[in-house]
């Protein structure tokens, strides 16, 4: 499959259609898993890893960085370095907290490290922290992209105010500026991006690479009533199945799918990716076997009629 990269808002990144969601890395993936699906996924064209220097943590036994490690690994295995764009995270690692700008840098040199890389293609500010101003946190990245560290910087769950006062920083004096958002956003979760946010994305020439694409595994289909999933998500997709929001999207999913004989999950991405300012929803697949559903969406054109019928079933 040859899917055209995507131009990463205002930078000269260029990105495949699906990014390739690395929480799973360390988690339910192992190492030997991890290395597959990585491999698979380039084999298809993919080129854009996400990952965060917080995963996973929250696992028994491990210190996050878990997955920084895996990606550092196996690029160095591959030695194909230039021909992949790393996305990572600051403010949610154990021992780097935060977004001051002495965090932002120490926390960068160990993702850097994890990586064993020389360079982030794309930092991201992980949750905002309200209390430390703009100017600081801008001024670290900044200072990031100078030393050639960080090659393009974004952020991540940020209100439009605060997202409003980084860009007009960084116009005012001339800093790196953000190119790119990671909302929360999906068909069962729109109100999480749409709105202030997406506007204020579209406007300043944002692209928005969504997290939660599928909803943690709801959006696959596989969650019906009565069955039983086994998942470590489980619980938090199953929930959506007690809406009736739920129900009309997977419904409406279901038909569409049949039409294009495709997966209910390549729909639900297609539909994602077919949205303002979205370049590239991120999905995570801890075998190879889940890999072709998300890889779809780079072939998949659901028509207007489609699109929009799965729009008035997510109100």
């Amino acid at each position: 499959m040859t899917a055209s990269l995507r131009k990463l808002g205002s930078s000269d990144l260029e990105v495949f259609p699906l990014s390739l969601g690395g929480n799973v890395f360390g988690w339910t993936a192992d190492e030997q898993t991890s290395f597959a699906v990585l491999d698979a996924y380039t084999a298809a064209g993919g080129n854009f890893v996400d990952t965060a220097d917080s995963y996973s943590a929250w696992v028994e036994g491990n210190q996050g960085g878990e997955s920084e490690t895996i990606i550092g690994k196996w690029v160095k295995a591959r030695g194909n370095r230039s021909d992949v764009v790393i996305a990572t995270k600051v403010s949610q690692h154990p021992q780097f907290q935060g977004l001051t700008a002495a965090n932002i840098k120490a926390a960068a040199d160990a993702s850097l490290r994890r990586l064993d890389t020389d360079h982030i293609d794309l930092y991201y500010t992980h949750f905002d922290q309200p209390e430390v101003p703009v100017e600081e946190i801008i001024g670290a990245l900044d200072e990031l992209v100078k030393a050639g560290k960080v090659r393009q910087i974004a952020a991540s769950n940020i209100t439009a105010e605060r997202l409003r006062a980084s860009l007009d920083f960084s116009d005012r004096e001339g800093l790196a500026r953000y190119v790119a958002l990671q909302p929360h956003y999906n068909l069962v979760s729109r109100g999480t991006y749409e709105g202030p946010l997406q506007d204020l994305a579209a406007r300043e020439g944002l692209s928005a690479v969504p997290y939660f694409a599928l909803a943690s595994g709801f959006l696959t289909g596989k969650y019906r009533p009565g069955t039983t999933v086994d998942s470590a998500r489980a619980a938090g997709a199953g929930k959506h199945l007690e809406s009736e929001r739920g129900r009309k999207v997977l419904a409406a999913l279901d038909e569409i799918a049949q039409a294009h004989e495709a997966p209910v999950a390549t729909v639900a991405l297609a539909w994602l990716a077919a949205q303002p300012t979205v370049v590239a929803p991120i999905a995570s697949a801890r075998t190879v076997d889940q890999l072709p559903a998300l890889l779809g969406v780079a072939g998949l054109r659901l028509t207007d009629e489609e699109l929009e019928r799965l729009t008035r079933a997510s109100a």
